[in-house]
């Protein structure tokens, strides 16, 4: 059956509510994944909170951090279970279970103000991944998760300092676990020896215009999903986000 995945870092999904329905119009994608929606599901119109066609999860308690994941109705009829790894917190996490799919969204953090809280997250989301893939289960993991893999993935103009959190070789060393216990890097599986493909950049310079970013948003899947894999692009056009959506298509 074919299916496709999306995830984005909206930054505020107040703030990009029309950018978000108007893309989730467009596209229709299967499985829509949010990171930072910075609002508490009390605080969302109804036009987000009754997303039409879609059994939706919104995970978010204030202005800061916050997960979505919304999967639509006519590719998965029964209802969704709907959970959080015990590593969730400061509502960064949500997971679902639909039929033989296990599907993630996750915001990382940044690691700014407590780096080896980022490094205890990756290092719990590294575990958590390995038991769904030890498991045989399809499962995506998809999100902002604030890391760039290798050099390739951040543009050299970048590049400032070596100890740059986000490219620091012990927050990569746990993201490449993540992929060791059964994962593929979707993106890169696909464009790899693409130097300027990214997802973030820094909101001034026209650094977006310019394409000077990080790739730090990834779909993550294990083999029965990878193994279908059609495509899986960034999506730069779409919406005013320091975050571009990133969109993978599976046959």
């Amino acid at each position: 059956m074919p299916l496709s995945v999306a995830t984005w870092n909206v930054n505020g999904i107040r703030a990009r509510e029309e950018q978000f329905l108007e893309w989730v119009e467009r596209d229709r994608p299967d499985v829509v994944c949010l990171q930072e929606i910075k609002a508490p599901p009390d605080k969302l119109s109804e036009r987000l909170c009754e997303l039409a066609g879609y059994a939706c999860y919104w995970h978010g308690e204030s202005g800061y951090s916050g997960v979505g994941l919304h999967l639509r109705r006519d590719t998965f009829p029964g209802p969704p279970d709907f959970s959080h790894p015990h590593f969730d917190h400061e509502t960064r996490v949500v997971a679902a279970e639909a039929g033989d799919l296990t599907v993630a969204s996750v915001y990382v953090p940044n690691g700014g103000k407590d780096f080896q809280a980022k490094l205890d997250f990756l290092a719990a989301l590294r575990d958590w991944a390995g038991g769904l893939a030890a498991g045989g289960r399809q499962a995506l993991v998809c999100g902002d998760l604030n890391v760039a893999r290798t050099d390739m993935d951040i543009h050299p103009k970048e590049k400032r300092k070596p100890d740059l959190i986000g490219i620091r070789p012990e927050e990569r060393e746990l993201l490449e676990g993540v992929l060791a216990t059964g994962f593929t890097d979707l993106a890169r599986a696909l464009h790899p020896d693409d130097d300027r493909l990214f997802t973030w950049w820094a909101p001034w310079r026209n650094l977006r215009q310019r394409n000077i970013g990080w790739r730090i948003d990834y779909v993550l899947a294990t083999a029965p999903l990878a193994e279908r894999v059609e495509s899986c692009e960034v999506l730069r056009e779409v919406g005013t986000s320091d975050h571009a959506p990133v969109m993978a298509r599976f046959g």
